[in-house]
């Protein structure tokens, strides 16, 4: 899905019914296309139906919690989701990070903020690749950017949308220092609302796919107090 002039939808999933109607409401006055839920299987129903192009998703949700529906978004879809959390929900958002949230927003926040950072997603253009394909090969490791493919030691990596931007902004460089600031930037888009914390927790969760450890790495090199670099040789 790439954000386009067409009106976008969105899908916003909060049980908390003052929430549900000020979100679908504001967006709705910025030009969106807007479904609600308000339970974890009603909301899964509605993106298959639905086909929207954000989700905008609480973690506390009776029937399923938003972590097991985003599972299983994960499990069918790219699309773009931003996770609702209280702020005592620290534990959630690193879970819901890992598990493949793009993005989350801390409770209470303003609509406009949200709108914001949808605008910048769509903007950022889901499944956009490099303007140039280029294929980089690595030993144990090969990016196809055009195809947007991965393969490690022979094996297919499957990355979400994120994911592979991220790997292709650090293996584009080999050796260079990219701080946390700066992949923000290139791969969430330079008017990204949030902390630089949902950098590291999709490392974790990218180092995991390519079986690369952290504390012996063979590509993701954490660069203490700054950021990453791609530690991997070109061939």
């Amino acid at each position: 899905m790439r954000y386009n002039a067409g009106v976008s939808k969105i899908l916003v999933v909060d049980d908390e019914e003052n929430i549900v109607d000020l979100l679908s409401s504001y967006l709705r006055s910025e030009g969106f296309q807007v479904e609600v839920a308000t339970d974890g299987p009603t909301a899964l129903a509605k993106a298959r139906a639905f086909r929207p192009d954000v989700v905008v998703l609480d973690i506390m949700l009776p029937g399923l919690d938003g972590i097991e529906v985003l599972r299983q978004l994960r499990s069918e879809s790219p699309v773009y989701v931003v996770m609702l959390t209280a702020k005592t929900e620290e534990a959630d958002k690193v879970v819901g990070l890992s598990v493949g949230a793009d993005d989350y927003v801390t409770k209470p926040f303003s609509p406009r903020e949200l709108s914001a950072r949808i605008r910048a997603m769509l903007r950022r253009g889901r499944g956009a690749g490099p303007e140039e394909p280029r294929v980089l090969s690595f030993r144990n490791l090969r990016i196809d950017s055009g195809r947007r493919e991965v393969w490690t030691d022979d094996e297919a990596v499957e990355l979400t949308t994120l994911e592979f931007d991220l790997l292709y902004a650090l293996a584009a460089y080999p050796g260079r220092v990219l701080s946390r600031e700066q992949l923000l930037e290139r791969v969430w888009g330079a008017d990204y609302f949030g902390d630089d914390r949902v950098v590291d927790a999709h490392i974790k969760k990218l180092r995991h796919k390519l079986n690369d450890d952290a504390t012996q790495p063979r590509f993701i090199h954490t660069v203490r107090g700054i950021g990453y670099k791609f530690g991997a040789e070109p061939v």
